[in-house]
């Protein structure tokens, strides 16, 4: 098998982390694009220091990899969160927001689709949320991975003559350090979270990387503009 490469934004921690790491195991070459360096992270190919909020500064790191890397597969998975209530929603995270969560994909996807094409196939898979399905002290959050799906669809269909797949992997309760810093584990709130999950537990970053395993896997090749919930049963009911 010859050498693939995924680019993985955000892939230094949590999700983005256990992600690289299953990438590697799966046999693909990571390159992490993360504002902090990953720690004890031997599964990474190269890491690349950006501050993907920065338009400038994220593009010139993507020509320097489209120029060494014969990329493949692309996760868009870097995001914040800002929970707030309508009341409390601040006008002024809007740009800060879609411009991280959404118009990232957006930038890695035109610099990267090209090297796709060039090898005849390709994959491109987003990590969005739960939280498109309706959640409080959501707005913006959820907002800028319900645009993210829906753009997952519109390059499933135009893309997939090229063999490149387009999905998204929808995670629920997943135990990070944002979640609890969202969530308090004292608080009745965060307890109610949980004992809410069919399944009886809080999702694991593991459960998320191996759902995107999936998607980046040659087997499924015919699996494209779909959505993933990986969230313990919560979307069920």
């Amino acid at each position: 098998m010859s050498e693939r490469f995924v680019v993985v934004t955000g892939g230094g921690q949590n999700i983005g982390r256990a992600i690289s790491k299953r990438m590697s195991e799966d046999g693909w070459r990571v390159l992490v694009l993360d504002v902090a360096e990953p720690k004890e992270a031997d599964f990474v190919e190269r890491y690349f220091q950006v501050d993907l909020s920065d338009a400038g500064a994220t593009q010139r790191v993507l020509s320097e990899i489209a120029g060494e890397y014969p990329v493949s597969g692309l996760v868009n998975n870097v995001g914040i969160v800002k929970p707030a209530s309508f009341e409390d929603v601040d006008p002024e995270d809007f740009d800060q927001m879609f411009h991280l969560n959404l118009r990232t994909s957006l930038l890695c996807a035109k610099k990267l689709v090209p090297l796709m094409r060039e090898q005849g196939q390709g994959r491109i898979v987003f990590n969005t949320s739960r939280v498109t399905r309706g959640k409080v002290d959501r707005t913006l959050y959820s907002a800028t991975k319900g645009a993210a799906q829906s753009m997952a669809r519109t390059w499933a269909l135009e893309l997939g003559k090229d063999k490149i797949t387009v999905n998204c992997v929808a995670p629920g309760p997943i135990g990070t350090t944002a979640f609890w810093s969202n969530n308090p584990p004292d608080a009745p709130k965060t307890r109610d979270i949980i004992d809410g999950i069919p399944v009886g537990r809080m999702g694991e970053p593991d459960d998320v990387a191996n759902a995107v395993s999936f998607f980046l896997d040659d087997r499924a090749s015919f699996v494209t503009g779909q959505t993933l919930f990986v969230c313990g049963g919560v979307t069920v009911g």
